[in-house]
């Protein structure tokens, strides 16, 4: 395996764990945003998946292709209300939220959380310490993601593995 492989690994693992939640509302808890958000964006692109970010002053974006905004979802409630309409599957991740989870955007959380059916649409929140509030706990999974500093690679049997 090598690193760009192993690098791979990590964002498809991650992307496995979110889509296994029995929640449709997920808090990722990492010390390091970024390099989560640059992992999600690598299985975007690598993938094809549909994998969104919420930006406060851009809206919906598509991680595979950044200029693909969806119009009218800079509010976080707009783009809340467009995730619970949406029939389409999709990952949706917001890093700047923590602010944002208060009425009337709890009350849509809770929907989305509560939602049954075909079309998965799971909402991801990535921050280093997450408080979600109180009423949306039983509908949050909360997993946690370290960072794990690759090994350095050795040859075996003629292959560099890590």
């Amino acid at each position: 395996m090598n690193l760009d492989n192993s690098e791979s690994q990590l964002s498809s693992r991650l992307f496995d764990r979110v889509l296994a939640s029995k929640q449709n509302l997920v808090a990722v808890e990492t010390v390091d945003v970024a390099d989560v958000m640059a992992q999600f964006r690598q299985f975007a692109l690598r993938s094809g998946q549909s994998i969104y970010q919420w930006q406060d002053d851009l809206g919906i974006s598509s991680l595979r292709e950044g200029e693909v905004r969806v119009p009218g979802s800079k509010r976080m409630a707009d783009a809340l209300r467009y995730i619970l309409q949406s029939m389409h599957f999709g990952i949706y991740i917001f890093t700047e939220a923590e602010g944002h989870l208060r009425p009337p955007n709890t009350g849509l959380l809770r929907q989305i959380g509560r939602a049954r059916g075909g079309n998965e649409r799971k909402v991801v929140f990535i921050g280093a310490k997450l408080n979600m509030p109180e009423s949306l706990e039983e509908v949050t999974e909360h997993l946690s993601v370290e960072r794990i500093m690759p090994q350095r690679p050795r040859l075996r049997d003629g292959r560099w593995v890590i």
